[in-house]
This record gives C-alpha cells, sequence and structure tokens, in this order.
C-alpha cells in the first residue's frame, strides 16, 4: 500500500492506528489505537462504516488506478459471458465486493478458520452470518462475517450449527442424530461448546448472531 500511493511504511502503519481508534468492536474490547485520529479520519471511517457497499468499491477502484489496470483484472471472471454495459458493471461490482469481503475478513481472523484453525487459503471463505441475499446494508460489513472452512462455511450456512453472541459453538439436533459417525465426531461433536477464535478486529455483531441464532432454534424445534 505504501509503495502504491508513494508514502513511507511508518505514515501507513500511523494512519492505520488511527482508523483503530474509531473502530468500535475494538473499543469494546479495551483497545484504544492512536488518540488523535482527525476529524478528516473520522468522516472517512464513517463514509466506510455506514455504506460498505459503495465505499469498498471505490476504494478497489482507487487501487487499481494505482496499479495502472482496469478494475474487473482484479477478479476472475472468466466463468461467466456478459456483455457490455450495466450488467457488466453490476457483475464486476459484485465480484470485486465479494472479493474485498473474504480478503477483510479473512486478514481479521489471521487467515486461519475461527472453528478449526485450518490455514490453507485456498478452503478459506469470508462467511456471512447473514447471508447476503437477506441484508443488502450488511453485505460487506465486516462485523457480518466469520472466517470459516468450506465444510462448515456450508453447514453454518444450512443452520447445522451456530454461534451463540458469548462466541460459543452450538450443534444442531439434525446433525447430533448421527452420533456414531466418526467424521461427524471429529468436524462437528468435538467443538460443542468450545469458543470460536476471535478475529484481531471486527468482532461479530450481537445482532447479526441473534438472527442466525433465532433461524437455527426454529429449524431445530
Amino acid at each position: 500500500m505504501a509503495h502504491l500511493i508513494g508514502r513511507s511504511v511508518n505514515s501507513v502503519s500511523y494512519k492505520l492506528v488511527n482508523f483503530a481508534s474509531l473502530d468500535p468492536s475494538l473499543k469494546a474490547r479495551g483497545i484504544k489505537g492512536a488518540v488523535n485520529a482527525s476529524k478528516l479520519d473520522a468522516a472517512i471511517w464513517n463514509e466506510f462504516y455506514n455504506n460498505w457497499e459503495d465505499r469498498a468499491f471505490e476504494s478497489e477502484k482507487l487501487r487499481a488506478k494505482f496499479e495502472h489496470k482496469p478494475v474487473e483484472e482484479l477478479v476472475d471472471l472468466s466463468d461467466f459471458e456478459i456483455k457490455e454495459g450495466k450488467e457488466k458493471e453490476r457483475l464486476v461490482k459484485t465480484r470485486v465486493n465479494q472479493s474485498f469481503f473474504r480478503a477483510m475478513i479473512l486478514a481479521s481472523y489471521n487467515f486461519s478458520c475461527c472453528i478449526t484453525g485450518i490455514q490453507t487459503a485456498s478452503l478459506l471463505v469470508g462467511s456471512h452470518i447473514v447471508p447476503w441475499s437477506a441484508d443488502k446494508e450488511n453485505r460487506l460489513n465486516p462485523r457480518n462475517g466469520l472466517c470459516l472452512n468450506a465444510l462448515h462455511d456450508k453447514a453454518f450456512d444450512l443452520h447445522l450449527f451456530t454461534i451463540k453472541p458469548d462466541l460459543k459453538i452450538v450443534i444442531s439436533k439434525r446433525l447430533k442424530k448421527e452420533k456414531k459417525n466418526k467424521f461427524m465426531e471429529e468436524n462437528f461433536f468435538q467443538f460443542e461448546g468450545k469458543t470460536i477464535t476471535e478475529p484481531r478486529k471486527f468482532l461479530p455483531d450481537e445482532r447479526f448472531l441473534q438472527m442466525h441464532n433465532e433461524l437455527f432454534s426454529r429449524l431445530n424445534e
């Protein structure tokens, strides 16, 4: 980043510490960051925090500009046959934002699954607590994300387990029907009641976890 924008590494690091002082999830954990963040720092933070969808895409367009390439080259679109125009613009924005969200979540969790500790990047997913399709305003909110491996991402999406606001794991009755299954024991049952590994920043929002818990409860009555 420092190289791209022509600044020193120290100046970029210092700016990140300023932003850290504005992060409510860090404040809740007693992490204060810098004490002299400017009004402009606060304005930029609030711009992102209140509109992740548009600001994330704008930031990625700026990054692409600094790298002297079109923004669509930041993501793989080879699986799509798309025409020019608004259809392409929508697809590019969606894919760039999805990539942005995944990168943000994986970085927050130190590129490790918060349940198993798996660190193979190709197996890790920036998993949404409230699904992408269910809440447009929080699609890119990092507090709506968990770093999970592909198996647990799918199981979480199907409400085969949930994570309580205290970050403890609860396994569904549907899975517990397979008590004698060694695979289930190794990949699910052993994690019952354990606490996920917390991210360095952007703690999961209790509201989103509660929404997942409520649907989990209805599906497991």
